[in-house]
C-alpha cells in the first residue's frame, strides 16, 4: 500500500471550496489515478487539521502508486512548505507488520449508518455508533479497546451536473482511540479496503501506529 500526504494551501480559494464539496476534493484526488483503476485498487482519503498551524493536510492511502504531477504543478492549491524540509505532495510505501493480539493506536473518521427500507440511515447517538463500531470491529478483525467519539455533524456535497445534479448528505463522526488486532489477515485486508460506507467522500481511512 502507499500513503500520501498532501499539505493543502488554505488560502486558495480552489482549495475552501473542496473542503466544503467532498466529491469535488475526491474528483481532484482521483487525478492522481489512472481513468481505468486497476481491478484491486481502493482510493481512501482523509481531511486532517494541523493541531498547530490549522492547515488542512489531506492524507490518501491506495494499493498502487499515485502520480501526483497534476496537482503539484497547479497554481495554489498545495502549500509551499519546503523552507520547512518537507516534501508536498508526498508518498510512501507502507508495509504493515501485524500480529494477533498487537495493541495499536487508531483514527477512523465514519459515516456509520444501516440500511432499511432501501435507504441509508444514520446512527446518530454515541452507543449506537460505539456498536456500529464494534461490529466492524469483529467483522474486521480487531477489538476497539477504548474510543473517543467526536462527532462532527452532517456533511453535505453534490454529485453530477445541471437537472442530474444528486444531493449528498452525510453523517461524519470520528473516532480516536485504541485497538487490539484479533486476526492479522482480515484486519489488514480491513486496512486497505476501508471502513463503513461513503468511502470517496473522505470517509472509511483507518489509520493505525504504535500506541
Amino acid at each position: 500500500m502507499y500513503l500520501s500526504r498532501l499539505i493543502l494551501d488554505p488560502r486558495s480559494r480552489r482549495v475552501r471550496s473542496e473542503l466544503a464539496a467532498a466529491y469535488e476534493m475526491h474528483r481532484t484526488l482521483m487525478q492522481g489515478f489512472p481513468a481505468s483503476l486497476p481491478a484491486d485498487e481502493r482510493v481512501l482519503f482523509r481531511v486532517d487539521v494541523d493541531r498547530r498551524s490549522g492547515v488542512p493536510v489531506v492524507l490518501v492511502q491506495s494499493r498502487h502508486r499515485p502520480d501526483w504531477s497534476l496537482l503539484a504543478s497547479a497554481e495554489r492549491y498545495l502549500l509551499d512548505v519546503s523552507d520547512r524540509g518537507l516534501l508536498n505532495p508526498d508518498c510512501k510505501a507502507v508495509h504493515l507488520s501485524l500480529t494477533g493480539g498487537q495493541l495499536l493506536g487508531f483514527r477512523l473518521r465514519a459515516n456509520p449508518a444501516y440500511k432499511r427500507g432501501g435507504k441509508r440511515l444514520a446512527w446518530l447517538t454515541e452507543p449506537e455508533q460505539l456498536r456500529w463500531l464494534e461490529r466492524k470491529g469483529h467483522e474486521g478483525g480487531f477489538r476497539v479497546m477504548a474510543v473517543t467519539v467526536i462527532p462532527e455533524g452532517w456533511q453535505e456535497s453534490s454529485k453530477g451536473d445541471g437537472v442530474t445534479r444528486l444531493q449528498l448528505k452525510h453523517y461524519s463522526v470520528r473516532f480516536d482511540g485504541h485497538l487490539r488486532v484479533t486476526d492479522p489477515q482480515v484486519f489488514l485486508e480491513t486496512i486497505a479496503s476501508g471502513v463503513g460506507p461513503a468511502k470517496g467522500l473522505g470517509f472509511g481511512l483507518l489509520s493505525v501506529a504504535p500506541p
